[in-house]
């Protein structure tokens, strides 16, 4: 009977899986992908030995519970007589002391359940993933990979807000998201690119949830992400970065109160709030109603300028690294996102772009510019190997 790894990876619309062999590193022997949940959910999966599955799945209603049961049932059908040894999770928010993986215990997830109100978005349905897999496999180890614990150790100037530090102390600080991505993404550096990971290296994360970090020796030095991930870039519907002054304009105001907000910022704005179109890229550009358009403008006008941001942030620059479904395939807006940019070192190839790399470096740019697919899958499972051999 194999040893497998089950690694759940839940966005905010999507949820991805993969299988893996427990014994030694290797290409996953599933990967599967459940992409707009909460509107039309679609599962598409790939097993190592070609056959695919591509269905839709339940009610767009069931939300992230109906895609949790969709992947379980996945597992079941395509290795009925596999043994599951390790369920290891994305958990996106882990607090002010979580700087590694842990094993889930009940103290553990009640800790994690009361950080909700920092990342409502995802937290909860972390969790409740967690639930399901303790269900379907209650002898497995059930891991947490923390997406805040790669921004742990920034320095105090890039991890505090300007209020009083009582406020600090009691863990409200910019925390940063998207660590798993960050974490891979670095040491992909290590291996392929050790001249630019020993330097300085802004890596655009960018989909239907979109943040930047800077990287210093591979190490997080700032990110645009902060307390929540709601802030820094805009996203699919997330507003990012927002004046607070408008969010007390809408409670003086209009008369919202805290759940209308929060529905306001966190699903109806972004690309969706500023489209009236979709919260998806590629819906988008395909799209030849102006509000499509510009709201790709304002999508790369703040790329662009977190760039310059976090490249001061550093000290200069010396890469670029686009990844995420966006960052990874949409051409338009890497080319966009480096157009004029030679005044601080980024030219772009236009063949190499189209063909969405790796390297896109122009000819004269001194920074390195790429695309790389990020693989948050394959460092859940690398953590679930260290945990079942500790």
């Amino acid at each position: 009977m194999t040893s497998l790894i089950l690694t759940l990876n839940a966005g905010s619309s999507s949820l991805k899986t993969a299988l893996y062999e427990a014994s030694a590193e290797g290409a996953p022997l599933m990967t599967g992908l459940i992409e707009r949940i909460g509107t039309a959910p679609f599962l598409k999966a790939k097993w190592a030995n070609g056959a695919t599955v591509e269905r839709s799945i339940g009610h767009p209603e069931a939300g992230h519970a109906g895609a949790m049961k969709a992947v379980l049932d996945l597992v079941l059908e395509g290795a009925p007589d596999a043994h599951i040894d390790a369920v290891c999770h994305r958990i996106v928010h882990g607090g002010t002391e979580r700087t590694d993986s842990i094993v889930l215990t009940e103290p553990l997830m009640k800790e994690l359940a009361a950080l909700a109100p920092y990342a409502p978005l995802h937290q909860p349905h972390n969790l409740s993933g967690v639930r399901g897999a303790m269900e379907a496999f209650p002898d497995a180890l059930q891991i947490a990979c923390f997406d805040t614990a790669f921004h742990r150790g920034h320095p105090w100037v890039n991890d505090t807000f300007a209020l009083p530090r009582a406020y600090y102390d009691k863990g409200v600080r910019r925390y940063g998201f998207h660590g798993l991505s960050y974490d891979y993404i670095s040491t992909k550096l290590a291996a392929d690119y050790p001249d630019l990971y020993a330097g300085r290296v802004v890596v655009a994360h960018l989909g239907n949830g979109a943040s930047m970090c800077g990287l210093l020796g591979g190490r997080s030095i700032a990110s645009t992400m902060g307390f929540s991930a709601v802030d820094g870039l805009p996203m699919g519907t997330r507003t990012g970065q927002l004046d607070p002054g408008v969010l007390l304009y809408l409670m003086t105001e209009e008369g919202m109160n805290a759940d209308a907000i929060t529905d306001l910022i966190y699903k109806r704005s972004g690309l969706l709030g500023l489209s009236g179109v979709s919260n998806d890229m590629r819906t988008l550009e395909e799209s030849d109603d102006p509000a499509a358009a510009e709201a790709i403008d304002y999508f790369v006008f703040r790329i662009r300028r977190e760039l310059g941001g976090l490249a001061a942030a550093l000290g200069g620059i010396d890469g670029l690294v686009f990844t995420g479904g966006i960052g990874e395939h949409s051409a338009l807006v890497r080319e966009r996102v480096c157009e004029g940019m030679g005044w601080i070192g980024i030219s772009i190839d236009t063949a190499a772009n189209t063909q969405n790399g790796p390297d896109l470096t122009g000819p004269g740019g001194s920074v390195t510019v790429l695309a790389l697919a990020t693989d948050e899958e394959g460092v859940l499972a690398r953590e679930a190997r260290r945990h079942l051999a500790a």
